[in-house]
Parts: structure tokens; C-alpha cells; sequence
């Protein structure tokens, strides 16, 4: 850790309001007497460079910690409704790969109640450990108890990583277990590399999606993480399970909840673009009317669905569950037809691992190009007509 340090001594009115100035953020104040920096500063370093010796920036050490008493990759199954959510066999794929460049085992945990078949079919993904805490007050998700089983589990065995999907349960559990176990957690990250010492570099979006940030956690263990669904490749499930069971003790103390669960019920089905095969995405190059009704036409001729980018929600022109985006679903269609949208890293990194991606656009050097296997530089208005009449011939063939 770092941190800037002033000298108040060495602080007076003059040398104050010079060092405040200095700040391109407004980070520092001078009130009472005493200089302080509050949460607005970027430690851009420019206050030490040019205060006058003030203001020092310190470089405290860390305990050095020891990577190799933590050992394995591990995927938190989510069993919600008493099946596994597909995320978990994607994160099971990418243990995998991660585990490969370490050498270490890759787990996985199962919290829930008659689990066997299902931690019976994990074993078909990779999957070396089942590790299964089973017991019928753990049926429905209460966060105390589940938090007290992954705790468990982790003080147990320690593993090396922890990957988790970024579902309604993920998201309420990891960031939980992370802070009870004092370190680090990335939340939607959309790509994992793993170094030869064993630290998970947790590559995101940043800063409004101008950047992509690499995060890595080098001086605490678990390192944690959450992934969307469809982030990663589903790997092939193996005919023979390969692998181990290993039932753990659910004690009392785990099971303590202030939560008590009066009913559970299934919610309607809400529209899930994730879930379709083809999608015809509008961007605010084609959000006119007219346009809207020949890219619904299109998706019904393709069997597909209807999506968009964030400026068409903002603009209540479709409902946010729509919406293509780091904000919005993430999408892995066989097919996806992007009319009239830029390719902002945002959207970009909610559907760029689909199968095949079509861009059309008037502008040649728009960033979906760079991501699009078939790019078409023209006006959507004459370009999504013609190619309606044709797929319209095609099929009355």
C-alpha cells in the first residue's frame, strides 16, 4: 500500500493555498490551520513533486505472503432452484484452463440440499473435488449460513482462486465471503489469465469502458472473482465421470440465520436475450421507427429476438431486459446482426463472443468492425429491406 503523508509542521498559509493550486483534482483543502487530501485524489504525485517537500508519498511494505499454502481453483456452483445454473459449467471450463498453467487441482463447492446428482454430474466438467455441504436447512439461499459453508470450506482447504457467476445469488455471496476472508473481490470480469506464481489477473472494463484494467490481488488469498453468464465457452462434458465427493460436516453454529424463509415461489419468465440463438441488435443509428419495425420483422424471419444498446433504454425506446452490455445481458448468439451501432467497449464486451457477428454502419472506421466477422459499410434503411426480400426469397424456395 501507499499513501501521501504531510508534514503539518512545514505548513503554512502561503504554502498551503501554492499546494492547492497544484492539485488538478481539488483533492486538497486547508482549513483550521491544517493541509488535508481527501478521496479525491489520484495520487498523481504532482503535490510531492512540486510542494516544496510538504507533502511525502510513502511506500509501505506488505507482509510477504506465502503463495504455496494456497492450492487449487475453485468454482462456486450455483444450484438455484435445484439446478445448476449453466454459468457454473463455463466457469468450470475456465478452472480448468487457468489450473493448467499452475499445475494445481480444480474444485468446486456445492451448498445446498440433495445435491448428489447434481455434484454427480460436475464431475463430467473437469472437476477433480465436489466439495458438498449438504443439509435440508440449506435448501433455500439465506446468506449467513452459506457465507459460514464457503468460509468453512476456504479455511479448510484454501484455494488458490475462487470463481464465482455473476447471478442474483453470486452477486449477494461473493462479495460476503471476500470481505469476511479480508481480501480482494473483481466483479464482472470478462477475462481470466492466470501467472505461473499463482496470481489470477481479473482483466474489466474500467473507467466508463475506455480502458480494460488487469487486476491481480498479489499479497492476500482466496483471489475472488465474479463472471457473467456467457462470458466463457461451455466445455463438451466427458461420458466417464472423473473425479472425487467429498460430503463436508454441516454443523449448527453454520446453519444460524436471522433470515427465515416463509414461501418461495417461481417468478415469471422475464424475456432473456441471452437464451437466443439469433439477435438483431439496434444501435442509434437505426432507432427510427421505421427501422425498429424492419429489425422486428428480421428477428421473426431469422426466429431470433430483438435487442439494443444502452442510448434506446435511456431513450424508453425498449425495456432495459433488451438491453446488449456490460450494463445490460451479456449474449452469445450463433448469429447477431448489429445495425447502426458504433461497438463502444461496453456493448462490445456484452456479445464479442458470439459465433458469428454482422455489422452494418455508414461509418468504415467504427469500433464494431473490429469485432464483427462480416462488416457491411452502408445505410441500414436500404441495406435491412434488401436483405429481408432476399432471406424472404430464400425461404419460399
Amino acid at each position: 500500500m501507499s499513501r501521501l503523508v504531510i508534514n503539518q509542521n512545514a505548513v503554512t498559509p502561503e504554502n498551503a493555498e501554492a499546494i492547492k493550486k497544484i492539485c488538478p483534482f481539488g483533492a486538497i483543502s486547508y482549513v483550521d490551520g491544517k493541509l488535508d487530501i481527501s478521496s479525491a485524489c489520484k495520487m498523481c504525485k504532482m503535490c510531492v513533486r512540486k510542494g516544496g517537500g510538504v507533502i511525502e508519498y510513502v511506500e509501505e511494505k506488505t507482509q510477504e505472503l506465502d503463495k504455496s499454502l494456497w492450492r487449487g481453483v475453485c468454482v462456486f456452483a450455483d444450484c438455484t432452484g435445484g439446478e445448476i445454473h449453466r454459468v457454473t459449467y463455463e466457469l468450470c471450463g475456465k478452472a480448468r484452463k487457468l489450473a493448467e498453467v499452475t499445475g494445481h487441482p480444480v474444485y468446486a463447492i456445492m451448498i445446498g440440499s440433495k445435491t448428489s446428482e447434481n455434484a454427480e454430474r460436475l464431475l463430467h466438467y473437469g472437476v477433480d473435488k465436489v466439495f458438498v455441504y449438504d443439509h435440508e436447512e440449506l435448501a433455500d439461499f439465506r446468506i449467513e449460513p452459506y457465507t459460514a459453508a464457503f468460509c468453512d470450506f476456504i479455511e479448510k482447504h484454501r484455494p488458490s482462486s475462487v470463481l464465482i457467476g455473476a447471478t442474483n445469488l453470486g452477486r449477494q455471496l461473493a462479495p460476503r465471503v471476500a470481505a469476511r476472508c479480508r481480501t480482494g473481490l473483481t466483479a464482472d470480469c470478462t477475462m481470466l489469465e492466470m501467472k505461473e506464481n499463482t496470481d489470477l489477473v481479473q482483466i474489466r472494463p474500467a473507467f466508463g469502458g475506455n480502458i480494460m484494467a488487469q487486476i491481480i490481488t498479489p499479497n492476500t488469498r482466496p483471489q475472488f472473482c465474479t463472471v457473467r453468464y456467457k462470458i466463457f465457452d461451455e466445455p463438451i462434458p466427458t461420458k466417464e465421470p472423473s473425479g472425487q465427493i467429498v460430503h463436508m460436516e454441516v454443523s449448527g453454529d453454520m446453519l444460524r440465520s436471522d433470515i427465515q424463509v416463509i414461501k418461495t415461489f417461481d417468478k415469471q419468465r422475464d424475456v432473456d436475450i441471452a437464451e437466443a440463438d439469433v439477435i438483431v441488435a439496434i444501435g442509434r443509428g437505426a432507432s427510427g421507427e421505421a427501422m425498429r419495425a424492419y429489425a422486428q420483422e428480421l428477428a421473426e424471419l431469422l426466429g431470433g429476438m430483438v435487442a439494443c444498446t444502452r442510448p434506446l433504454v435511456e431513450s424508453n425506446l425498449f425495456d432495459a431486459k433488451h438491453q446488449i452490455g456490460l450494463s445490460g445481458r451479456t449474449v452469445k448468439p450463433k448469429l447477431i446482426i448489429c445495425l447502426g451501432i458504433s461497438g463502444a467497449v461496453q456493448f462490445a464486451a456484452g456479445m464479442k463472443s458470439s459465433d458469428c457477428i454482422v455489422a452494418i454502419n455508414t461509418d468504415p472506421n467504427a469500433p464494431i468492425f473490429d469485432v464483427a466477422h462480416y462488416c457491411i459499410t452502408g445505410d441500414v434503411n436500404e441495406i435491412v429491406p434488401g436483405l429481408i426480400e432476399k432471406i424472404r426469397g430464400a425461404k419460399n424456395v
